[in-house]
């Protein structure tokens, strides 16, 4: 990420509710964290915006050639036992 700078913000008070709140809530350590979280959505975002319809389709195509689709609880275990059977693991 880089070297840390300080910077100040205005929000809307319901905005800096919400950023409290999920601080209290436990989500995020702070607030700094709670912005983070919103840039990198934000950059995303604009990643995604910036592609073509070409480009989608393609990622699209691609992701549908790449095999049946798993759900999330199937493919943490294929990892889980992956990484547990690796040489070197650490307990």
């Amino acid at each position: 990420m880089g070297a840390i700078e300080k910077t100040t913000i205005s929000l809307p008070r319901e905005m800096l509710a919400e950023i409290k709140k999920a601080v209290a809530a436990g989500e995020f350590t702070n607030t700094s964290e709670v912005i983070r979280d919103a840039l990198r959505h934000w950059q995303r975002a604009r990643t995604v915006i910036a592609m073509n319809d070409e480009e989608l389709q393609r990622l699209v195509a691609e992701g549908r050639a790449s095999g049946k689709p798993l759900d999330g609880e199937t493919a943490l275990k294929r990892l889980r036992e992956k990484y547990a059977a690796m040489p070197g693991k650490r307990g």
